[in-house]
């Protein structure tokens, strides 16, 4: 069990990392060479150049302005003077609103902190119930709940702050969401037109054995939309078409570094092995093997590209559709089309950079069929994952190393050892062992057959906080709960043991203090440094970049990476929570690693990231729903752990929390989530308006027209082949169709006699 001084041993090594980090950036990103590396946004909105200096070549590589270094910290000034509307318009919504999740940590947990040092440490403190217990304890222990005697009336002081950090939690959360929900809709009203806005995703579209998906789409959405209906795009699958681009991409590459290589040294020919990894097989002339790889595949791309377009099997029975309004936009994508409610199912189109064009071409039937093996999947990566959280609890328990390991006894009790496995050690396990972890939950949420890049991190991000939560946060309490007091465990009556686990679940604050400062501070202080952009950057800019546009392609700006670090700050938000009253020695930890994460986030999204895609904050429900979850956690542990110590009479008084928590969260649900769900149609009426008047001759056919062709089709001769060119103008209300069985009208006849009535009577009629 981590004592004092082992907390001290890793505080000291994740405080030097992180300040070895930082003080490693600041000397990096003043050097010329890396400029691309720690600025490239400013470069991909061409607000940035290459430094460029006179004199000695070495400036070109290295800056000698010796005063620059003088300022070594002005990064973090420079992150904080941003307005919020200025970085709104720099970065967009999504991340500004993202650093908000930072700042609600802080404005949470400072109060809290304050009051539980003032209030609670001294009321743990001044006990000595830990002292003639038989549970194993440090002196970090005695700040925590469990060294206050059973059935002391002094958890009458832990009764009332657990009030009042509800109350001040569920305060902070109503003003963020009422200021969150006021963003996004001043965002949505003053953002500027993307073919988003006016277009919907429309799935599971029925066959029909006499047209093609695009006159059947065309012909619905004329029929049943025919004042607001403008064009469609059909979907393709191009899967494969699109792996041979990225295969001639990844040949191109190696073509090109063997040029450059050939051009430094043209005195020997370079060359490569066929075989795998070009360590195996036959060798031969580097060059002229990419180069016939390369037209190879130019060549199978050419007759898939034709396939496509010649094939009907590859339109997928999906297609995007555009209307002539917002306001016909948000009528079809919240609106159910048909009585049927299982085809022609009707969405909000991701807007195109967001679009995940592989799996537009999974059939809708199969979608649930894909959910429900996943669903079993990820519960079984949940259960075997136990086996790694129990290795990383074992690794803070120092008589279980001995005796699986009692060779190592004698270096294991050397007193520095000591305090680095206790306190180091298991903190750096447990975030190896979760490395790997977020690309097999995003695998996992790709094979779902979510259609944008935005579900899928979402989605990714609920199941990596559900594993946290199981795993990380659960997992270690009662693994390591049951580690360190199996001995106690054995020689005690079982009545006894429900006590021993209420005092020891608290003492587990000591190893989530050390993984807060390997994760938290180090972790956070080396996110900014960028170590391994830095390096393929540079290998990429001396082996393969010819060109201004090779090296901007040679950039690696990243993302926030929302369904990995959205998950780890509520871990944070769950451990504050729940030891807020329980362990508050644990809270200062927290909130450095709010205050250093929000310093660091906010310089990288002004000057590094580059978002893949705009949300408008749709993420924000679910954040709030998890900080929600997290408070509940902490009523509920409470509520179990004072039961264990006599304090029964104390369940009545906080059974009240769980419920009024429960409903403040059905409140805000209910007044505020609708504005992240649905688009008022008073708001796209009035977008709309205001845009007609402003530009009454906007070409927004044209606009529209190929937003929504797959990436691989586009700058191609052939666009036009993947366009919808021939739609009916306005004024056509004639509706062909090739449907044998419906050949004038859409719908059953309401009119007697032996002839049908055109569509075009039926309209005027029912316009009438």
């Amino acid at each position: 069990m981590a004592t004092i001084q082992d907390i001290g041993v890793s505080a000291a090594i994740n405080i030097l990392s992180a300040i070895t980090f930082l003080l490693a950036f600041a000397f990096l990103r003043l050097q010329p060479i890396n400029d691309r590396v720690y600025f490239p946004k400013w470069y991909l909105k061409g607000a940035r150049e290459s430094p460029s200096h006179g004199g000695a070549f070495v400036r070109k590589f290295v800056n000698l302005d010796m005063r620059s270094y003088l300022k070594v910290l002005s990064w973090m000034p420079a992150a904080l003077k941003m307005p919020e509307d200025e970085l709104i318009s720099h970065a967009g919504l999504d991340s500004a609103v993202y650093l908000r999740i930072y700042l609600i940590g802080l404005k949470i947990f400072a109060p809290i902190t304050v009051l539980a040092f003032i209030i609670l440490v001294p009321v743990n403190w001044t006990n000595t119930t830990l002292q003639s217990s038989k549970v194993q304890h440090s002196d970090i222990d005695k700040l925590s709940i469990s060294n206050i005697p059973v059935g002391s009336k002094r958890f009458a002081a832990h009764l009332t702050m657990a009030y009042v950090f509800t109350f001040w939690t569920c305060y902070v959360l109503l003003r963020e969401y009422e200021i969150v929900a006021t963003m996004r809709l001043r965002f949505l009203a003053s953002e500027k037109r993307r073919p988003d806005q006016f277009t919907v995703l429309v799935r599971n579209i029925p066959p029909d054995p006499d047209e093609s998906i695009g006159e059947l789409v065309e012909h619905f959405f004329l029929v049943n939309h025919p004042d607001h209906y403008l064009t469609h795009q059909v979907v393709y699958n191009a899967n494969k078409l699109d792996k041979m681009v990225k295969e001639k991409k990844k040949m191109q590459n190696w073509l090109d570094y063997y040029q450059l290589k050939y051009e430094r040294n043209t005195s020997q020919r370079p060359t490569t092995k066929t075989g795998f990894l070009g360590c195996f097989g036959s060798k031969v002339d580097a060059i002229e093997y990419y180069t016939s790889e390369i037209e190879r595949i130019e060549k199978e791309e050419t007759d898939e590209r034709g396939k496509i377009m010649k094939d009907p099997k590859s339109v997928v029975p999906a297609a995007f559709v555009s209307f002539r309004s917002r306001w016909g936009a948000a009528v079809c994508a919240q609106t159910q089309q048909t009585s049927n409610p299982t085809v022609w199912l009707t969405e909000w189109a991701p807007e195109p950079r967001d679009v995940y064009w592989d799996n537009l071409s999974i059939p809708f039937v199969y979608l649930t069929i894909r959910r429900l093996i996943i669903a079993v999947a990820f519960f079984f990566l949940n259960f075997f994952y136990v086996i790694p959280i129990a290795f990383v609890q074992s690794l803070a328990n120092i008589e279980g190393i001995e005796k699986a390991a009692p060779f190592l006894k004698p270096l294991i009790e050397m007193h520095t050892i000591k305090s680095f496995i206790q306190g180091f050690l298991p903190g750096i396990a447990l975030k190896i062992f979760l490395i790997l972890l977020p690309s097999i939950l995003m695998f996992m949420s790709k094979v779902e057959g979510l259609t944008s890049v935005s579900s899928l991190e979402r989605r990714s991000a609920f199941k990596y906080y559900i594993f946290l939560f199981f795993n990380v946060f659960l997992g270690s309490i009662i693994a390591g709960s049951a580690l360190e007091q199996l001995k106690t465990f054995l020689h005690q009556s079982a009545n006894e043991i429900p006590r021993t686990i209420g005092e020891a679940i608290p003492m587990k604050a000591t190893f989530f203090i050390t993984y807060a400062m390997v994760d938290g501070w180090a972790g956070v202080a080396g996110e900014i440094l960028r170590l391994k952009p830095l390096i393929i950057f540079h290998l990429k800019n001396f082996f393969l970049v010819k060109t201004e546009k090779d090296r901007e392609e040679a950039m690696d700006p990243g993302s926030i990476g929302f369904d990995s670090n959205e998950p780890q700050i509520q871990l944070y938000f769950l451990l504050g929570l729940v030891y807020a009253v329980v362990t508050p020695f644990l809270l200062p930890f927290i909130l450095i690693f709010f205050g250093l994460a929000y310093v660091v986030y906010r310089h990288q999204i002004i000057n590094v990231y580059n978002q893949e895609y705009e949300s408008a904050a749709a993420f924000w429900p679910s954040v709030h729903g998890r900080i929600i979850v997290a408070l509940i956690v902490s009523q509920l542990l409470l509520l179990g752990l004072l039961s264990t110590k006599g304090a029964a009479q104390s369940t009545p008084v906080l059974l009240v929390l769980p419920v009024v928590t429960f409903y403040f969260y059905k409140y805000c649900k209910n007044r505020y989530e609708p504005a992240f769900v649905e688009y008022p149609l008073q708001d796209a009426m009035r977008k709309d308006t205001l845009e007609r008047a402003r530009e009454p001759g906007f070409d927004l056919k044209g606009y529209l027209m190929n937003a929504y062709i797959h990436p691989v089709f586009k700058g191609d001769e052939d666009d036009e082949k993947f366009s919808i060119s021939d739609e009916p103008e306005a004024e056509q209300v004639l509706v062909a169709t090739k449907r044998q069985s419906r050949r004038n009208t859409p719908v059953p006849s309401k009119y007697n006699g032996s002839e049908s009535p055109s569509l075009a009577e039926i309209v005027n009629d029912q316009r009438l």
